[in-house]
Formats: structure tokens, sequence, C-alpha cells
């Protein structure tokens, strides 16, 4: 790598709702890592959930996240994995980076929570090499770490007790979620309904 490569961070994950954690984690990892984009990429078929219960759908993510980042520095929303059919695999993800961003450094962020299941993702030593993990330690689970042999960096991260499920259940319940949710979001939540019906 030359000096002039840009450095892209990959943050993937449901976003249902996106909140101020993912933020603020998305923020300080890009400003420890000097990055000069970071991607929050909304799966489009996020498998490993979709197969525990009903996700809102891809589009209406998608439109959330937009206006989570919509005035943030650094920060983009990606509809990479929403634009492709089947189920999101980040190991898909990154191939298609490599070739939009041949000369780009790429790092994949993760929770220290996700770490330890990296080697269950699909094709985990494709995904070990396109891309160098950075970790972010995550309330309740820190210390996860990857599968022997994986390449990683540490990266610190303030923690921010929230959840996209706890959001989902105070909206349920017509409790406010105001200071959890960018208030763009929560425009976007209120003008399509969601999670009124239950968490």
């Amino acid at each position: 790598m030359h000096g002039s490569s840009e450095r892209i961070g990959v943050l993937g994950g449901t976003f249902d709702p996106p909140h101020v954690g993912h933020l603020e984690t998305a923020d300080a990892v890009s400003r420890a890592l000097n990055l000069d984009r970071m991607l929050l990429m909304v799966a489009g078929d996020p498998w490993q959930k979709t197969a525990l219960g009903p996700v809102t759908p891809p589009a209406d993510r998608l439109a959330m996240v937009a206006a989570a980042v919509a005035e943030v520095d650094g920060l983009e929303v990606s509809e990479l994995e929403v634009a492709r059919t089947g189920p999101s695999y980040m190991v898909d993800t990154l191939e298609s980076l490599r070739l939009l961003h041949p000369d780009a450094e790429l790092f994949l962020v993760i929770g220290s929570d996700t770490a330890e299941g990296l080697g269950s993702w699909h094709e985990p030593d494709r995904v070990a090499g396109l891309a160098t993990t950075a970790i972010v330690e995550r309330g309740g689970r820190s210390g996860g770490r990857p599968p022997e042999g994986w390449p990683y960096l540490v990266v610190d991260a303030p923690q921010v007790a929230v959840s996209s499920s706890e959001i989902r259940e105070r909206i349920a319940a017509g409790e406010s979620v105001q200071g959890l949710v960018p208030d763009a979001v929560i425009e976007v939540i209120d003008s399509l309904g969601l999670y009124r019906e239950g968490p």
C-alpha cells in the first residue's frame, strides 16, 4: 500500500433501527484508524437474524441509515448488500468493494461480541484475507476475539448502553426514544409507522 491509498471502513449491520451507539462507534473507529470513509453497510438479508424472526424490510432500514448519516462527516450509507439478491455474506461485500476500490485499504469493523463467531461466517478464511479486522470492545462481551490465526487489531470506542431491540420495544410500548436514536431517524420511523405492532 502506498501513502495515498484510501482507507475505507465497513461497519455492517441490520440497523433495525440505527441508533446513537452505531454512530458513535463508527465515528470513533473512523477517527482512530484515520479512515477516509466509513461505510455503514446495511444487510439486505441478514441471514443469521432472519432465521430467528422477522426483520424490517431492507429499503426501510436503508432509509433510516441514510437519514442517520446525512449530516455526519465521514460516515456514509452503502446499499451494496441491499442491491444484491440472496443472503448478505460479508465475503461477497468485501470482494465487491475490492473491485470498486482496488487500491484501497479495507477495514472490517465488528464488536467484540461478534468476534468469537467469525469462524461461523460464510467463507471465513476469505473474509480474513480481504480486510483488516478492527474489533471494538462491546459491553457485556468485552475481550471476545477472532479464531486463532485471524489477523486483527483492537480499537477503543465509547460504550453506549443502547440496543436496537430495546428501541423497538420502547416504540412498541409507546415510550420515547429521544436521545437514543437521531431525530432524523425518528422522523423516518414515524413516517413509515415502524415498530408499532411489537418488538
